[in-house]
């Protein structure tokens, strides 16, 4: 007996190693870039409900921050005396209710643009990490982020843009219509479907590309760098600590964000505007517009309004979605290196 339990032995023993590299195996792939089984559709519908909740609240909250920053954009003479004074104009004109001017658009375009934008990143990011591997993944993280949020921005941006121009001429014609179903049946019947709808469009990606890919880059980045600054990596956080990380990231890419996109926000603000650059083409009312402003107004003109609105704005998406991330029961990709031991 004793020379065959001496004889199991090396089978106990690889039967114990086989399953402690099972149970290995499994903790790297619950944060793994490789786990195919994981991030399914089902992840990906989760992403984009919390994508378009996250992005339909904090807009529509922001809604009366948006009506006095696109005033100052479309009207800077009559609108000089910045966010504040700004806010007392329109209660003072249009009492309290103008400040609510465009909140339909705004709520059910930025909900579908949430959709395919967070929804998007999520797909594109998880693929790309998935084919890439998880060490390239982590060399080029940065890269995916870009790729990723350049992608679902441009796909989110053809269903957002009629929903834009509608709450950008309501904003600047308050007598235009009635809401949201009434002023773009105005809009189609006048001007068509083109003109009406997507002579933003050009502008509007050109705002929106780059502000979601520094909105992503850079909040991926800063919210690495609190992490590491905790001792923590990005897919341990939890609770409170979770949280206080993407509202901090949140604030940081924001800011970063909304500078990078303002000359082409106030384009777009200008553009969406009846009359503004002539009768030409796109491109060049664009041009005559870009040419009366001047670069440096351009860049500047409601530019403090709009920090102000993008950091709080990105704050609270990022915010958002991760509680309902948390809500729906999916555990959020997180890129990580391979070769950290401390990882799980």
């Amino acid at each position: 007996m004793k020379g065959i339990n001496s004889l199991m032995m090396p089978t106990t023993i690889l039967t114990n190693k086989l399953n402690n590299n099972n149970i290995q195996k499994k903790e790297i792939l619950a944060t793994s870039s490789s786990n195919e089984t994981k991030y399914d559709l089902l992840y990906y519908l989760k992403g984009a409900l919390a994508g378009g909740i996250c992005c339909g609240v904090t807009h529509g909250a922001l809604t009366p921050v948006d009506v006095v920053k696109t005033r100052i954009q479309l009207d800077p003479v009559k609108y000089n005396k910045g966010l504040i004074g700004g806010f007392k104009q329109v209660i003072a004109e249009e009492g309290a209710g103008g400040l609510l001017t465009g909140f339909g658009p705004t709520v059910v375009g930025y909900f579908i643009q949430g959709w395919f934008k967070f929804g998007g990143v999520e797909f594109f990011k998880v693929n790309f990490a998935q084919s890439l591997g998880e060490q390239s993944a982590w060399d080029n993280r940065t890269s995916i982020y870009l790729a990723s949020s350049a992608m679902a921005e441009f796909i989110a941006d053809i269903f957002l843009c009629p929903l834009e121009a509608t709450r950008i001429r309501l904003v600047s014609n308050p007598s235009f219509a009635n809401g949201l179903a009434g002023g773009a049946e105005r809009l189609f019947k006048e001007e068509g479907l083109i003109k009406g709808f997507y002579s933003g469009f050009g502008p509007i990606l050109f705002k929106q590309i780059p502000y979601t890919m520094a909105k992503f880059a850079v909040q991926g980045w800063a919210a690495e760098q609190i992490a590491n600054s905790l001792g923590k990596n990005l897919a341990d956080l939890t609770g409170g600590l979770k949280l206080g990380v993407a509202l901090g990231s949140g604030v940081i890419a924001g800011v970063a964000a909304a500078i990078i996109s303002h000359p082409a926000d106030t384009l777009l603000s200008k553009v969406n505007k009846a009359g503004a650059g002539g009768s030409g083409s796109i491109t060049s009312r664009l041009a005559n517009i870009a040419k009366e402003i001047g670069f440096v107004k351009l860049c500047t003109v409601g530019l403090g309004a709009r920090c102000v609105m993008i950091g709080t704005l990105t704050a609270g998406q990022f915010l958002l979605f991760d509680i309902v991330m948390d809500l729906t029961g999916a555990q959020k990709f997180h890129f990580h290196n391979p070769a950290d031991k401390n990882h799980h």
